[in-house]
């Protein structure tokens, strides 16, 4: 899953980024609301991390300017003030969900995994496709109750399937999903992870769809 942090904190900034990656996440950052609104238009995230308070323009503006163009991407507002007004303005500006400074990682990290859940049509934090079980809050992954090990990048590719159950996947859409912008991205690598997946998890779930992509089917 990729996530835009857009904060201008430098060190609160550094913070998110090293926390989002370590619990898996591809990240870009923003630091003024010019560069989040630019790169939120351009750039597909699966959640994005959004400062009111951004310089150059206000995060409630880029937020604005996203919905009025459809980009229905989950949005988590963080607020400074925490005032009422301001959750409320963000709220009706399009945000999925708010956060006030200063706050604890492990709620942030907890509030992000719901909106990517929900956005995908889940509800609870365990996603199961047949026989196999991911846990989103400990990335954990089980065939039949049996532990799997998983490298990050395998584990990135099955998360954003099994999010994605029942739909074709192409390779150009994971890639863009499970690498940072300024990682080096080759598709092709991808077929070397589902590849991997596959006999590791031991179960018919990824099903190739030729010339299309990847499709998470335990039918």
């Amino acid at each position: 899953m990729r996530v835009l942090v857009a904060e201008d904190d430098e060190a609160l900034r550094r913070q998110l980024r090293d926390a989002l990656a370590a619990s898996g996440y591809a990240v870009d950052e923003a630091p003024d609301g010019e560069e989040a609104a630019f790169l939120g238009e351009t750039e597909p995230y699966d959640a994005v991390v959004l400062d009111l308070g951004l310089p150059v323009r206000d995060g409630l503006s880029a937020l604005r300017g996203w919905r009025q163009q459809g980009i229905v991407t989950p949005v988590l507002i963080l607020t400074a003030r925490g005032t009422w007004q301001e959750k409320v303005e963000g709220i009706d500006a399009g945000a999925d969900d708010y956060l006030a400074k200063p706050f604890r990682m492990e709620e942030l990290l907890a509030r992000l995994r719901a909106l990517i859940r929900r956005a995908g049509g889940h509800a609870a934090a365990d996603l199961r496709c047949g026989p196999v079980l991911l846990d989103t809050r400990t990335g954990r992954v089980s065939v039949d109750g049996r532990l799997v090990s998983l490298t990050a990048h395998e584990l990135k590719v099955l998360d954003y399937l099994m999010h994605h159950q029942g739909r074709v996947v192409s390779r150009t859409e994971l890639t863009e999903h499970v690498y940072a912008q300024d990682f080096d991205r080759d598709s092709n690598t991808i077929e070397v992870f589902v590849g991997r997946l596959r006999r590791k998890l031991g179960v018919d779930v990824i099903r190739t769809e030729r010339g299309l992509g990847y499709r998470m089917d335990a039918g």
